[in-house]
């Protein structure tokens, strides 16, 4: 299987530290919409190292352009686009994550000592949104499992909880009388699906920080389920004992399963799932060019064992 390389970045197109954080602030100061989107995290993310992976697929990589600008990340707004446009404004820096709940070591741990203490890899995994389109992503991050190992959860967890950021001030989309969502996003896993070797915290893609629009500084990927159990920017993880809530699957349990592993023989009540439209490839007249989803978005040899027994049209 090919390695991918990603590309160099000239020394001159590397914007100075102190450039960044100063603009950022900037943005932060002004409040306004047009300086974020002038200002937006994705023109000033930082080069990050990373360790080479053997996780990677053969699918043809989406563009950068694309990965960035098409999002669903509902704190800045319900548009693909609402993100990239809104998220500059979020301040990534300080950030800390608590971890609790069933935990022998429990802690409130900064980003940047996570950063530090954990080695960072690359990892080309495909993403395959429940609204039927896909994506295949670059990321840069590290087996969950590695930070849940430094709190040790105890003998009765069974499920592990994540809470997303609530601070309106910078998230437009938290703000204002009508809200799309309930906050904070909340989602959750069962804890073998949260230990699997696949499963990651993201803080870069394409060999750079993770943009705000993207979930910075830090978000789950579990590429074998639907990209919203992908929760972004998390300030909470919590070992439980009973399955924690899930936003979509809380707001409509009849199109949003908790499990949410991409299934193809399973179709959302409101379209079909046995097909996928791959973002940033060329469609026929007739939207074609879609590709067949497959049973955990390709990753059923690895993860398939996980769901022995259950009736996965009952378990979706």
């Amino acid at each position: 299987m090919p390695v991918y390389h990603p590309p160099k970045i000239a020394s001159s197109e590397i914007t100075s530290k102190s450039l960044y954080l100063g603009r950022r602030d900037f943005i932060a100061a002004s409040g306004g919409a047009l300086a974020a989107a002038a200002f937006s995290s994705s023109a000033f993310a930082a080069p990050l190292k990373a360790a080479p992976s053997a996780y990677k697929v053969d699918d043809k990589l989406t563009s950068k352009e694309d990965v960035t600008s098409y999002n669903n990340f509902y704190e800045f707004g319900t548009g693909k686009e609402d993100p990239s446009r809104n998220a500059g404004s979020l301040k990534t820096r300080p950030w800390t994550i608590e971890i609790g709940g069933l935990v022998a070591k429990p802690q409130v741990i900064d980003i940047e000592t996570i950063m530090k203490d954990i080695t960072m890899e690359e990892r080309v995994y495909r993403m395959r949104c429940v609204e039927a389109w896909s994506m295949v992503i670059p990321w840069i991050g590290f087996p969950l499992s590695a930070l849940l190992d430094k709190v040790e959860p105890l003998g009765s967890a069974k499920y592990v909880a994540f809470e997303t950021l609530v601070r309106p001030e910078e998230m437009q989309g938290q703000a204002g009388i009508f809200q799309a969502l309930e906050w904070p996003y909340v989602e959750g896993l069962r804890l073998d699906e949260a230990r699997h070797p696949l499963t990651i915290l993201a803080t870069g893609l394409y060999g750079e920080t993770l943009p705000n629009q993207n979930g910075a500084p830090i978000r789950l990927v579990v590429p074998w389920k639907y990209g919203f159990k992908g929760i972004k920017s998390i300030v909470k993880i919590t070992l439980t004992e009973e399955q924690p809530p899930s936003t979509w699957n809380v707001l409509q349990p009849s199109e949003y399963g908790f499990y949410a592993n991409v299934n193809p023989a399973v179709d959302h009540p409101r379209w079909s799932q046995a097909t996928e439209r791959r973002i940033g490839e060329a469609e026929g007249l007739f939207g074609g060019a879609r590709l067949d989803t497959l049973p955990f978005n390709g990753y059923a040899d690895e993860v398939a064992s996980l769901y022995d027994g259950m009736d996965l049209t009952k378990f979706y």
